[in-house]
């Protein structure tokens, strides 16, 4: 999944793994690997890119507009769970609660199958907690 043009693989392994249209992955996609590119701490993801389509690494920049390009997204607040991580990927995507979980998840699987166990845990360990002392959104 890593080579330059692994794209269509990564988008295709979200879809099937949610059960979701290729678009809606794509859009998914995009939507779940910005906002964690805006909430992970320590800086930017950057070890993340190289296990990522060159297409998809792209999506780590930071927010993109939502509301149809109206505007960046706002910051997250620094209190921000796994709610309003969802929330922000659902809005962002364009698409119901239940279609952002299921995207969500299956991008997270899906970055799981292109890491090593560590990469993953390092990744996920910088996302910032719930009250319960999980990872949002996972």
């Amino acid at each position: 999944m890593t080579d330059g043009d692994g794209f269509p693989y990564f988008i295709d392994a979200v879809s099937r793994r949610s059960g979701l249209p290729t678009e809606q992955a794509a859009a998914l996609a995009r939507a779940v690997l910005q906002t964690m590119a805006e909430r992970v701490t320590g800086g930017a993801p950057d070890d993340l890119v190289g296990h990522l389509p060159n297409n998809v690494g792209g999506y780590l920049t930071g927010p993109a507009p939502v509301d149809g390009g109206a505007g960046a997204a706002p910051p997250p607040p620094s209190d921000a769970g796994p709610a309003e991580f969802l929330r922000r990927v659902e809005q962002r995507a364009g698409v119901d609660p239940a279609a952002a979980r299921a995207g969500t998840g299956a991008v997270f699987a899906t970055l799981r199958e292109a890491m090593t166990v560590r990469e993953f845990r390092e990744m996920v360990a910088r996302l910032p907690r719930d009250d319960g002392g999980r990872p949002g959104p996972l």
